[in-house]
């Protein structure tokens, strides 16, 4: 069973995006931030990380930046999930080292098959 550990200061945005991807049987780990989301990496690496960019206390850039650094991290796949959606946004979000990105909204079934297309590309 894959883990995703998702990060998004938004409540609803967790919740909602923990149902998808628990719906197809995923465990999944959440983190409000930046932050929090370092400490739960360092405790135990999930197989694929989910990440909203504008956060408190460090965003989803930086997040990403570090991730990509760290020994135990740099082989984890990122998925940038945001609401900046604009063409940049994107390209940005690549440069910082993201896997993916997907802008929101989305379709669930984009997210599942976003999420099991990076899983797929670690094997």
């Amino acid at each position: 069973m894959s883990t995703v550990l998702i990060v998004d200061d938004s409540a609803t945005a967790r919740e909602m995006l923990s149902s998808i991807l628990q719906n197809v049987g995923m465990k999944v780990i959440e983190a409000r931030d930046g932050v929090e989301a370092q400490e739960k990496i360092a405790d135990s690496p999930p197989d694929i990380v989910v990440l909203d960019i504008i956060m408190p206390r460090m965003n989803g850039y930086d997040l990403c930046r570090w991730l990509k650094k760290t020994p135990n991290g740099q082989n984890i796949p990122v998925l940038m999930c945001s609401s900046k959606a604009e063409q940049f946004d994107r390209y940005w979000g690549i440069k910082q080292g993201a896997d993916a990105y997907l802008a929101k909204p989305f379709h669930p079934s984009e997210l599942i098959e976003t999420v099991k297309s990076l899983l797929r590309s670690l094997g």
